[in-house]
């Protein structure tokens, strides 16, 4: 059996066809388009047409994709929500959404609602066991005049007491009926209940967006005969079902450079060092620990909202294939603004009018592209001194974000990836080696294909009256839970990361652990 990776990146789309072996049997490189719906079956359909594998040979489709991040970036096809927020008598000094855009708010919608429930710290109640189910109808009603299309609740500490959210998704189900859509912040966040509840409000917000991804890879499969699972890379370099991807498309975020990290790894078979994914529009640089990617420890911001929920630690710079270089009076500028998947209509080489990174790596000779429409001779007219400094700028950007993201002084390897990988056609300071892997271009597509199904907890737990052994078990084995509910094979999941964290304002008997377990994929279709 074989299984497809596809990765929508800003300026192409990669796929790939991996044997049982992860070895690569075909690839392919398309440009990704406007509606990236388009670029996605393109290269589905240049794969079938490949004959690499007949349709009922391929048993699993993973995607990462860019439909989540740029629906909140451009602000558009996103669900009209509803915020629901568990805290009163506590809780309202700053409003749902305060910190939010306001175009963002616009395209949302920004109605909110607060209830009576919730609990501190400890997991003492803030005003009662259970919900005022009166109250919490009242709300729903209004929800439901409203006009909403997906509600994102948030209680305080729901990290400590997740009943309070569950509650009022039982009663929304009631109401508004099992279809509609409810995000409950403990599955989406951590810690710190405004970007938690920013992160549930997007996630919310992307439902509809799911939705159409999902329904429209599902149709191009069926043209194509294609009876697989469909799964969805996520921001940790692990993989979610489609179930999950529809419930939780905000995790989807961050896929692009996290699968680039990940295929390089089983690319060149390094488990610790630092990835380099230069691309058509940036360059992103991660670091490979044990052979998943180094999450970020600091809250990320997306279309101006800050979230908390994981990412990897990423370094991108404006750095790619596409970028624009000028000629200014304080000499040659690089990025970081990039032609995109526009290069070979715009670029010199290729009878364009804009001189690009690429354009200045073939006018130096370091660098060829074997493309019909590519003609290095139009690159004449370029300077030298031009494309010289370009060069000296590229290598110095890349250096300087290499040296950012170490850990200590110590050279370690650096592998590259990344269609744009010409533009460092030598060695790089503080690498002990520069690796080139076979594939390179389409490792982000590879990453996807050959990832496992993981499940996390990051929650907090009550120590009182419990054996600390006892507690990290217990959240060993919801971390394990997760993963199989996820699509894994049982036997083959295992805790690959359990950390127990201090918390300096928590009642002693409070601690928060963060807990990962990672199996392989279920073959749903052929058990």
């Amino acid at each position: 059996m074989f299984k497809m990776g596809i990765d929508v990146g800003g300026t192409n789309t990669d796929a790939v066809l991996l044997d049982d072996k992860n070895q690569v049997v075909f690839a392919l490189k398309t440009p990704t388009t406007a509606d990236v719906e388009s670029g996605i079956l393109t290269a589905l359909d240049q794969m079938m047409k490949s004959g690499a594998a007949s349709a009922e040979k391929i048993g699993a489709i993973m995607l990462g994709t860019t439909h989540a991040t740029n629906a909140i970036i451009e602000r558009r096809h996103l669900s009209k929500i509803a915020c629901v927020r568990i805290c009163l008598p506590a809780g309202t000094a700053i409003e749902p959404l305060f910190t939010w855009p306001d175009d963002l708010k616009a395209a949302t919608g920004q109605d909110y609602y607060y209830v009576h429930g919730g609990c501190e710290s400890n997991g003492k109640p803030l005003a009662g066991e259970t919900l005022d189910r009166a109250e919490c109808m009242a709300v729903l009603d209004a929800i439901k005049l409203s006009g909403a299309e997906s509600i994102a609740v948030t209680a305080i500490f729901s990290s400590v007491q997740n009943s309070y959210e569950n509650e009022f998704a039982e009663l929304a189900a009631d109401v508004l009926g099992r279809a509609f859509p409810v995000t409950m912040s403990y599955q989406i966040g951590s810690l710190g209940i405004l970007a938690r509840e920013n992160s549930t409000a997007l996630n919310a917000a992307l439902i509809g967006v799911a939705r159409t991804i999902v329904n429209g890879l599902a149709l191009a499969l069926a043209h194509h005969d294609i009876d697989a699972d469909i799964y969805f890379a996520q921001n940790d370099g692990t993989l979610m079902d489609i179930n999950c991807a529809q419930r939780y498309p905000i995790l989807t975020i961050g896929s692009g450079p996290t699968n680039s990290i990940r295929g390089a790894a089983q690319l060149s078979g390094l488990q610790e060092c630092i990835i380099c994914d230069i691309g058509g529009t940036t360059t992103d640089i991660g670091i490979l620990v044990q052979g998943f990617p180094r999450e970020s420890s600091v809250a990320v911001t997306i279309g101006g909202v800050k979230t908390n929920f994981r990412m990897p630690d990423i370094i991108s710079i404006g750095i790619g294939g596409g970028s624009i270089v000028r000629e200014t009076d304080h000499g040659v500028t690089v990025g970081p603004d990039s032609v995109g998947y526009e290069i070979t209509s715009r670029s010199y080489a290729f009878g364009g009018n804009v001189l690009t990174a690429t354009d200045c790596l073939l006018a130096s000779g370091l660098a060829h592209i074997d493309h019909p429409d590519c003609d290095a001779r139009r690159l004449r007219k370029v300077a030298k001194k031009v494309w010289q400094s370009a060069i000296e700028n590229i290598t110095n950007q890349v250096t300087d974000a290499i040296d950012q993201i170490k850990t200590s002084p110590k050279d370690i390897p650096v592998v590259l990836v990344g269609g744009g990988i010409i533009l460092i056609p030598g060695d790089i300071q503080g690498a002990s080696e520069v690796i080139r892997p076979k594939h390179s271009g389409c490792a982000n597509a590879v990453g996807a294909a050959m990832a496992d199904i993981s499940g996390g907890v990051d929650r907090l737990f009550s120590m009182a009256g419990r054996a600390r052994e006892e507690v990290l078990a217990q959240a060993g084995e919801q971390a394990k839970y997760q993963a199989i509910a996820s699509g894994a094979e049982p036997e083959s999941v295992e805790l690959v990361e359990l950390e127990e964290l201090p918390l300096a304002y928590a009642t002693g008997d409070v601690v928060r652990i963060k807990a990962k377990a990672v199996g392989r994929r279920k073959d749903r279709r052929h058990g």
